[in-house]
């Protein structure tokens, strides 16, 4: 297993590839079987790789709150500012430019304060990745501007860390309810306690879901 594999001293791999997916998948139906029937019916879940690092975070805070077709056109003209995607020009950014692309305020301000961070020595993407799904959540948040939404996505699509599900997503909720077939859609406490018993496979269970939801969508419009 490669050197990118390596997570907490343990060697594990990070779900950034087809394979590292499919293994921790076989490892979550194992340890939760109730998960093998959603499974079969999604078929072959494919991972969803960002930017990594100072970039990534910038993708995800760019798609707070937003359809993933505005994200994605936000995204483009951001990205194509010079020095964007790097914490040290970011800030020789004005708010004009940034906001001109499509950023909020709420935003630029984010994003200038985890560029901060980086520059100031407090902050370090490759360290961070690499910590406990838990801990690696406290450190990001504790960033102004950094929720649990934005924290979870960056860890699980930028990062590949395997153990992260964004018990806050509604998409989520949604697929949860309808695949395990429960009575009612689980708040987010009762979500992170579902989640919880499918550690340290958390990520893998996010991506399923969300293939899942996405499999409930296609077949709502079918009917049509």
């Amino acid at each position: 297993m490669s050197a990118h594999s390596i997570l907490t001293g343990e060697t594990t791999p990070r779900i950034d590839d087809p394979d590292g997916v499919a293994w921790h998948l076989d490892a979550l139906t194992r340890q939760a079987p109730a998960l093998q029937a959603v499974w079969s019916e999604v078929g072959q879940v494919q991972p969803r790789i960002n930017p990594k690092h100072f970039a990534g975070m910038a993708k995800v805070i760019c798609g707070q709150q937003l359809s993933v077709q505005s994200a994605a056109a936000i995204w483009s003209r951001f990205e194509a500012l010079p020095g964007a995607l790097e914490p040290q020009t970011y800030l020789l950014l004005s708010e004009e430019r940034v906001r001109g692309a499509g950023f909020s305020r709420g935003k630029f301000l984010s994003l200038r304060a985890v560029a901060e961070a980086v520059v100031a020595g407090e902050l370090n993407f490759s360290e961070v990745d690499g910590l406990p799904a838990e801990q690696a959540i406290a450190r990001l948040v504790a960033l102004k501007g950094v929720g649990p939404w934005t924290a979870e996505v960056y860890l699980l699509f930028c990062a590949g860390h395997p153990d992260i599900f964004p018990a806050g997503d509604l998409a989520l909720l949604k697929a949860v309810h309808q695949g395990l077939g429960l009575d009612a859609r689980p708040t987010i406490k009762e979500m992170i306690g579902i989640a919880q018993h499918w550690s340290p496979h958390r990520s893998a269970a996010a991506l399923l879901f969300w293939r899942y939801f996405a499999a409930l969508k296609n077949r709502e419009s079918s009917l049509l």
